[in-house]
């Protein structure tokens, strides 16, 4: 009895035409049919579950595929502004801590590994040369204007033309060197196979960090004192340079003696020019001129002949 109810529950599990024939051999015999029935239809129920659960398989790896390539997203064009965007995708953090490592260079740090980590911006550069073009030309009209403010016939106007001389050659600097500087380095990789290159942008990321330093110098320049701002030219310089050397030096040292040396010479004498360029053109000191000193005219007073009183004559002895 155990058997047939539980021949009748399995045989549930199956169509109609089957039903009909596993009835008919049970009522026959009901003693083998039912094993055999059972084990038919056990076996026609597990063939039904792994065929389901293969098919949930392959759905499921279907959806995953369909979902990942829905959310794999096409690269923006090189004109659009969505390619562009990722540069300044940087947070304030992230800015302060570079600005910070070009300030204080770390010789076992390097820039590009340590600070950028291949995640280069162009939001840090372009803000820092905009602030460093700005405040050179107005330190320079106030320079200009503590320097002949005792004067009467001074008369103060602001010279914007200083703005667009400072821009021009902060932002040409800032992005026709790095591009020379890329450029050999791909030659030289090219040639020795051991020498490294940083990407363009990591290297204009470089050069326009690098010339944080300058701003404070710039505004510390307004103090009229010619021995300082060469002190503070020299330190900045220093600084600055220190960053790229030790930027580029991993990249150029598998090299030649020769080349790296003039390589990193020409680097460092180019960063030297534009810092002591911009004191000589925006703080240049005006001539010397001549003081005339108007002194009264002295009197002077004739000797007079005595002559004798009249009445008397002169007689010669």
């Amino acid at each position: 009895m155990a058997s047939s109810e539980l021949g009748w529950g399995c045989m549930a599990l199956v169509p109609s035409t089957e039903f009909e024939e596993a009835t008919d051999l049970l009522a026959e015999t009901p003693g083998a049919p039912t094993i055999s029935s059972l084990g038919e239809v056990q076996g026609h129920v597990s063939l039904d579950v792994d065929t389901e659960d293969q098919e949930d398989g392959e759905l499921g790896e279907e959806n995953d595929q369909t979902q990942l390539l829905g959310d794999e997203k096409q690269s923006p064009n090189f004109w659009t502004f969505s390619y562009h965007q990722s540069f300044f995708d940087v947070d304030t953090h992230q800015v302060l801590e570079r600005i910070k490592s070009s300030l204080l260079p770390v010789p076992s740090q390097n820039f590009v590994r340590h600070c950028l980590r291949h995640h280069p911006d162009l939001y840090g550069p372009f803000w820092i040369c905009a602030t460093l073009a700005f405040t050179l030309a107005m330190s320079s009209n106030l320079a200009n204007m503590f320097q002949n403010w005792r004067e009467a016939s001074f008369h103060y106007s602001p010279q914007f033309h200083k703005v667009t001389v400072a821009g021009i050659t902060i932002y040409c600097y800032s992005w026709l060197v790095p591009m020379a500087l890329w450029g050999f380095l791909q030659w030289r990789k090219g040639v020795r196979e051991r020498v490294g290159c940083y990407t363009f942008l990591e290297t204009v990321c470089v050069y326009g960090y690098s010339l944080f330093i300058y701003i404070p110098t710039v505004v510390l320049w307004l103090i009229p004192i010619s021995g300082l701002q060469w002190f503070l030219g020299v330190l900045a310089v220093s600084l600055s340079g220190a960053v790229l050397l030790l930027t580029f030096w991993p990249l150029v040292r598998s090299d030649t003696k020769i080349i790296s040396a003039v390589l990193l010479t020409v680097m460092v004498a180019l960063h030297a020019l534009l810092a002591f360029g911009c004191k000589l053109y925006f703080f240049q000191s005006l001539p010397s001129r001549p003081i005339f000193v108007t002194q009264s005219p002295l009197h002077q007073t004739t000797p007079r002949l005595l002559q004798p009183p009249r009445g008397t004559e002169l007689t010669d002895h």
